[in-house]
Parts: C-alpha cells; structure tokens; sequence
C-alpha cells in the first residue's frame, strides 16, 4: 500500500505536470491477479481496486495499518467495474454484476474477491475510510439503486446518478459513494463546479473508449488545474478543490467522498464565471 500526503492549495498552484499527476492521480488501480490500494491523508480514505483472475483475492491487512485486521476500524465500499463476480466476507457470499456496491462494515474479517470468469474478470474498486460505529453488510444492485436524471443536451451534460451508499441509501459512518453515467453526445460532468470543504472526493474514470480520455480539472476555482485522465484511472480531490471534467467521448465515473458528514447535497456551488 503506497502513501498519498496532503496538498495545500498554495503548493498546488506552483506544481508542473508531472508534479500534479505524482500527487492526485492514481494511474494503476486495476492490475490483473492483484489488489493496489493507496492510502491518503485526505480524511484517512484509503483507495483501491482488486482484479482477481483464476484465484481469489483477499482484502491484505497493511503493516501501516497498525491493526488485528483491515476492517477493525474502517468501512469499505466495494463497486464492480468489471465482468460478474462474488465477494465473501466472513463466510457470507455476495454475487456482484457491473455496476453493483458492496458496502462491507467495520468489524468484518475476511473480505475475499472474486471473478465468475477469469478470461473476463471482475474489477472491483474499492473506497475505505475511518469508522467508528458497525453499520450491517449490504448488497445494492443498481437496479435497485433510484436513479436522478440530470443535465441535458444543449450544455452536453446529460446523465444518470446512481446513489448506493449515503444517507438515505446504504449506511455507514462517513462512506458516501455512488456513480454518474453520461449519455452519449454528453461530455461534461459536474458542471458548474462546486466544493466541500467538509469532505475530500475521489473520482475513478471507466467505460471510457480507448484511446479516448476525460480532461480532469482541479484546483481552487480561480487556480484551475488540469490533468489528462483515461480509462480506469483515479483522482484525488481534496476539500478544497473542484472537480469537473470535460471528456473527448461520453463516458462513466465512481464518486466517493468522506469527512464530516453523509449529506449528498453538502456542496458550496461555484459559478461558471468564478473559474479561471
């Protein structure tokens, strides 16, 4: 498990290219036959994926965790990206399709993933954040999630938010995660932009064509910064930044937020006008 430290915004304006995409972008979250997590000093939200192949995967315990097991303090969010697979957590199996969540509670032992074809794999992201109270386990197919339907075309941001996790859905301590999926000829997602300076965000890009990417920005609204982001990549926002994106195709993304509370619409809007 690899460290991300937290970024003031006065450092950000300063840093080139590499220097952003070193900091805020997690480049490899699926690697076949492996589980990658990277742990941030934003709200102590742990980010990942597991991508099990003709083997199981089992949730590691990292030496820096400093506990009995992964979950002796933390939740965790599971949503599927991939092909159909089941995750077993403490002997109990759940069977998730693309685009289901898992929601795993504090106190569970064993977390185990798994694919239901190796030739086509599950690819399962994975958010983790502090946790304080035990909220039960619980499966959400997104055709039981109720879905918003926003935008439209003449601003090219018409889309479908999945809400699993959050208050009136899932529940859990601090973990709030969902997914938006643009209907194609819609490019813009999050826009107009706002912050929360109450909670960080990270957004995981997929459903993205190949050799199509999504121009990710940044930044304090008047200090816009802006990263190249493709397939299967992951950004970390901190509290005080926005975080829109603009793609060169249609495409879908995972939220996922956590810090001092499970409001959805806890948000301090940033008009068009605002951003430099």
């Amino acid at each position: 498990m690899t460290q991300r430290y937290a970024i003031s915004p006065r450092e950000t304006a300063a840093m080139n290219t590499d220097e952003l995409r070193e900091n805020f972008l997690i480049e490899n979250v699926f690697v076949a036959g492996e589980i990658e997590l990277v742990y941030t000093h934003y709200d102590r939200m742990i980010v990942g994926g597991a991508t099990p192949t003709t083997e199981p995967l089992t949730l590691p315990n990292p030496e820096n965790l400093k506990a009995d097991f992964f979950l002796q303090r933390r939740e965790l969010g599971v949503l599927n990206t991939g092909a159909l697979g089941h995750v077993t957590v403490d002997g109990t199996l759940y069977e998730l399709g693309n685009q289901d969540c898992l929601y795993v509670g504090k106190n569970a032992q064993e977390v185990v993933f798994a694919s239901a074809d190796s030739s086509q794999p599950a690819k399962y992201y994975l958010l983790s954040a502090p946790a304080h109270q035990a909220y039960p386990t619980r499966r959400m197919t997104q055709a039981e999630s109720t879905p918003v339907h926003l935008g439209a075309p003449e601003t090219a941001n018409e889309r479908t938010i999945y809400k699993y996790i959050y208050l009136e859905g899932i529940q859990s301590c601090q973990l709030v995660m969902g997914l938006t999926r643009l209907k194609s000829g819609s490019v813009w997602n999050t826009m107009p932009s706002h912050v929360h300076d109450r909670r960080m965000e990270a957004y995981l890009y997929f459903d993205l064509p190949e050799n199509q990417r999504v121009l990710h920005m940044m930044g304090q609204p008047q200090q816009t910064r802006p990263l190249w982001v493709s397939n299967g990549q992951a950004i970390l926002s901190p509290p005080w930044s926005i975080h829109t994106g603009c793609g060169t195709s249609n495409y879908t993304f995972i939220w996922g937020m956590a810090g001092e509370n499970l409001e959805y619409t806890d948000m301090d809007p940033v008009t068009i006008d605002q951003l430099r």
